[in-house]
């Protein structure tokens, strides 16, 4: 920080809690404030996220720009964002989520348009990956947390439906995909979201960020407004050439990866607490898996997991 007029002795205060091992702060100049980002090179690696920021400014979209970089010691310094969080003013006026919604849903077209030019340069999200992100639901959230033990009938269901959902995942058109796209991750700003928190990001399926920005983990809306937003964005992706696909398949895409996401979130939470002594995200896990219990009568190929989750999880998570 040295070379920014102002910060050689500034006093870093805490900017944001992050579920990862980074952790940011925010410092000042007598003419601006910037973030500090402290990523353990142990634990995590900078170079993702300085990868992807130059990909999202290339795009002309609100990312923060890396100033300076100590990949040795794991800091970054970045420009400031503000601390104006979507979630926060949701939370504070959901009279302001058309507005919100239909700046985040434009900035997700841009990416998606302008990122084809760097989604091969991505990680894939691939069958691998996806199976993986299955098995946290699985493993910690069932296994560990809830302690629950399946038959084999239970586990030729659950592999059943995890084809399910990783071929849903793989047969969509592929685009960029952020990969944590949400209300905690973007900011408001006059010049569209700031996005945060994209160093995760992968080429993969078309629906993917959608569904992370409607079907939120922290904060929930009507099935109307949700199926009304998905349908804008259907409509405009398709008119911009990022898919053919009908609405009705669209739709179906959109809630199955819904499910694989929220299996994720799920498995991540409890593996947050078990794992890494971060118990607060626990308290999202019901919320997330209602987004599947929703789902009830739309699709019999859900039977098993959405009885899994009612009989099972939720009566589960009650009683720990």
């Amino acid at each position: 920080m040295q070379s920014i007029d102002g910060l050689a002795d500034a006093n870093p205060q805490p900017a944001s809690d992050d579920a990862s091992f980074r952790r940011y702060f925010r410092v000042h100049s007598a003419k601006a404030s910037y973030i500090v980002m402290d990523a353990p090179p142990a634990r995590e690696d900078c170079r993702p996220f300085i990868q992807v920021a130059g990909y999202l400014e290339s795009m002309q979209l609100n990312a923060p720009h890396v100033l300076e970089a100590n990949l040795e010691d794991g800091f970054l310094l970045l420009t400031d964002l503000g601390n104006a969080q979507y979630l926060e003013l949701l939370n504070e006026d959901r009279a302001a989520a058309d507005t919100l919604y239909a700046t985040a849903i434009r900035a997700l077209l841009i990416m998606q348009s302008r990122g084809e030019a760097f989604q091969s340069a991505l990680p894939p999200y691939d069958n691998e990956l996806l199976r993986f992100e299955l098995s946290l639901f699985h493993d910690w959230l069932c296994e560990k947390h809830l302690g629950l033990e399946f038959s084999d009938g239970d586990e030729a269901n659950w592999q059943a439906l995890c084809d399910l959902l990783v071929r849903n995942a793989l047969d969509q058109p592929q685009v960029f995909v952020h990969r944590d796209y949400h209300s905690r991750n973007l900011m408001v700003a006059d010049d569209g979201p700031g996005i945060l928190d994209f160093q995760d990001a992968v080429e993969g399926a078309l629906t993917y960020d959608l569904v992370s920005l409607l079907k939120d983990c922290y904060v929930k809306w009507t099935d109307e407004q949700i199926a009304a937003w998905a349908k804008s964005f259907c409509e405009d992706s398709r008119n911009i050439g990022l898919h053919t696909l009908p609405d009705d398949q669209f739709t179906r895409c959109f809630d199955l990866m819904g499910v694989q996401r929220h299996l994720k979130a799920a498995g991540i939470f409890a593996r947050l607490n078990h794992r890494d002594g971060k118990p607060n995200y626990m308290a999202d896990i019901p919320g997330t898996l209602s987004y599947i219990v929703d789902l009830d009568s739309r699709y019999g190929e859900l039977r098993f997991l959405i009885d899994l989750v009612n009989q099972r999880c939720l009566p589960g998570l009650e009683q720990t």
